[in-house]
């Protein structure tokens, strides 16, 4: 890969693991999640990227 290539991935790169980030934050302050255990969301969200975060958001967070 030259420069150009990678100069076009980062703004990607940077956008997923900000999304996994936010995610896992989010996991991680959740009084309580729904229908999996935390550590089992957390895992979906890190090897399933970016459908395990939205899987996450969408059906595994509690309702506040």
């Amino acid at each position: 890969m030259d420069g150009s290539t990678l100069g076009a991935l980062l703004p990607v790169v940077i956008l997923v693991v900000s999304f996994v980030g936010y995610c896992l934050v989010d996991l991680a302050r959740a009084d309580a999640v729904r229908h999996l255990p935390k550590w089992l969301w957390a895992l979906i969200c890190v090897a399933s990227v970016p459908l395990g975060g939205i899987l996450y958001l969408s059906i595994g967070r509690a309702h506040r």
